[in-house]
């Protein structure tokens, strides 16, 4: 394994020097509102264009949109990066604010050119898209004008757009400062100790299964005494998007979320009918681990567990080495963009107290750079999140010739490059781990994340559906939530699951992220779907890195439909493509079975 010493510390000053206090940061602000007074005077004077050849004025209006999306992506990036490495970066969160207030603004011009391009008659329309200069934009700009916001006035769209941040976006954010102060009161080693709430969900993967029982009851205890005030939060988040919707004449829950994430209800349903047509090898995976643990059902407290101890350590040299090696035998291009990642600085690792909990992968698209972050502490699970961001950063890397309009992916496509990165590693690993109990330590992570995919995302999928649907009639009560969330899990676990958390509504934060409904089944489709080309690479070698390279780079241009038929030749609404990925998984259980049987 070749090992090279690296910089476990990344270069923020190659993107902008000076960090928070940085002058050119100052001046790029100052830029992004140049452009936004060039976008508001193409706004004003804009005229609907009465013959195809006139479409001038909407090429340089989608010129802007793009260079301006990627001016804001470059900042928004550089102040995540700032707060990563220092939270209590006071700078860093007034330049938060600021960017945040100029996100908003673009946000309300990009609403008055969506009726912009709805007052252009459709023969013009369809002529100017198939124009040479417009060819390449013609999604989004379809998208555009196909999203407009329904039956909402531009003052009406206006007020809705204002009271958010003080309104609809501050319940998401009370949740958020409400759940930080919290305190868990747990006896432990004689006495009791408190622990913030991340702390005390950490303790589910202690060694030790008092310490995770203790942990799992106190939380319960703690969310049981919190609840109506959880209750209060989750009503008025759902109950302003229920009312948005049904002023654009929205009925169906999953209709923006679906558009979002640019795939349609039916491939939606035929992945969850696949998932669902192979619980049993999971729940034959959890039982199993269960009677090895002495229980005769998987407690939920001892999902985390650790079946076996990784006795391997694995320092942050051999890592690079490693992850390059088998890179290298995926593709070239992969390898060198690792090393490029590794040599340039791009990556902050160093184990260091005050630095924030939270990997991210940040990407700077005017300079075609990506950083990632976490804490590098010698294990083989820290390989594995660090190859997980750095899956993000590639595909970062895969869209450096994309224009601005078309870099942007949805959520759904976000997670692809990322769980790809991983099973390159978790390959790897397992054809080098040279003891049955390491086998089944990399055999457990892999079947943890798919039961976290096809079964705990489920659950949050069919819980908010029903919240949804009960929200309607009005407010839900704490008990009842209580009963949506049991029954949502009994049926997404098939009834495989012991002493579930049936407050997993309130301490789960996606349900409260205000920028999107339904922040769930896009990471089972993520995951799924790089099974399934992972499952293609396999059968392809090398040369499949080249479908690959296109597929990521066409990820923010098309529907996710579009996406598979184009660079797959497959289409994603029948259950064959997604079985694909799912016989990876399932190979896995069978595997992890058969090492278990005695």
């Amino acid at each position: 394994m070749e090992k090279v010493r690296y910089s476990k510390v990344w270069n923020l000053d190659s993107v902008f020097m000076g960090g928070s206090q940085s002058e050119p940061f100052i001046n790029h602000i100052n830029r992004v509102e140049t452009l936004l007074q060039e976008l508001e005077e193409r706004i004003r004077s804009f005229i609907p264009p009465l013959s195809t050849d006139a479409f001038d004025q909407v090429l340089h209006l989608v010129e802007n949109i793009g260079t301006i999306r990627l001016y804001l992506t470059q900042a928004a990036s550089f102040i995540t990066c700032l707060l990563a490495e220092n939270p209590k970066n006071q700078d860093a969160s007034k330049w938060r604010g600021k960017v945040l207030k100029v996100e908003a603004f673009f946000e309300k011009e990009l609403s008055k050119v969506k009726k912009l391009l709805v007052n252009i008659k459709e023969d013009v329309w369809e002529g100017m898209l198939e124009t040479e200069d417009l060819q390449e934009y013609a999604y989004i700009l379809n998208e555009l004008r196909e999203n407009i916001d329904g039956n909402l006035s531009e003052g009406e769209l206006h007020l809705i757009s204002d009271l958010m941040p003080d309104g609809y976006q501050a319940w998401g954010s009370f949740y958020n400062t409400l759940v930080s102060s919290l305190k868990v009161h747990i006896h432990l080693n004689g006495k009791e100790e408190h622990f913030s709430v991340g702390q005390a969900i950490n303790l589910r993967a202690d060694h030790n299964e008092e310490v995770r029982k203790k942990a799992h009851d106190a939380l319960e205890t703690l969310w049981t005494e919190k609840e109506e005030l959880f209750s209060q939060i989750i009503n008025s988040i759902t109950g302003f998007r229920i009312q948005v919707n049904q002023r654009q004449g929205i009925r169906n829950a999953l209709e923006e979320p679906l558009k979002k994430n640019r795939m349609k209800e039916e491939t939606l349903n035929v992945m969850w009918k696949v998932i669902c047509k192979y619980k049993q090898p999971f729940s034959d995976y959890l039982k199993r681990k269960a009677e090895m643990m002495g229980t005769s059902g998987m407690k939920a407290y001892n999902f985390w567990a650790p079946l076996t101890k990784s006795n391997s350590q694995i320092t942050f040299e051999e890592a690079s080495g490693l992850i390059t090696e088998h890179f290298s035998q995926f593709g070239s291009e992969l390898e060198g963009f690792v090393r490029q990642a590794f040599e340039e600085g791009w990556i902050e690792a160093e184990n260091r107290p005050n630095k924030s909990a939270v990997p991210i992968c940040a990407g700077f698209p005017l300079t075609g750079e990506s950083r990632v972050f976490m804490t590098f502490s010698d294990t083989f699970l820290n390989v594995l999140t660090l190859v997980h961001e750095l899956g993000h950063a590639f595909h970062n890397h895969a869209m450096k010739s994309v224009n601005g309009v078309n870099k942007r992916y949805p959520l759904s496509m976000a997670e692809t490059a990322s769980t790809f990165s991983e099973m390159i590693i978790f390959d790897a690993a397992m054809k080098k781990a040279d003891s049955k109990e390491e086998k089944l330590f990399i055999l457990d992570e892999k079947l943890k994340r798919s039961v976290m995919n096809f079964m705990n995302i489920h659950s949050r999928f069919l819980f908010e559906q029903r919240l949804y649907e009960e929200r309607l009639e009005g407010i839900v009560s704490a008990d009842r939530l209580n009963s949506l969330m049991e029954g949502s899990i009994q049926e997404a676990y098939a009834g495989s699951l012991e002493e579930p958390s049936v407050h997993s509504w309130a301490w789960t934060p996606h349900y409260y992220i205000t920028q999107s409904p339904f922040y769930n089944f896009p990471y089972t489709f993520g995951y799924l779907f790089a099974l399934v080309l992972y499952a293609k690479a396999k059968e392809k070698g090398k040369e499949f890195e080249k479908d690959y390279m296109n597929l990521l780079r066409d990820s923010g241009s098309m529907s996710v439909e579009d996406l598979v038929m184009k660079h797959l030749g497959e289409d994603s609404s029948l259950e064959e493509f997604w079985e694909k990925g799912m016989e990876i998984c399932v190979a896995d259980v069978e595997e992890f079975l058969s090492l278990t049987s005695s």
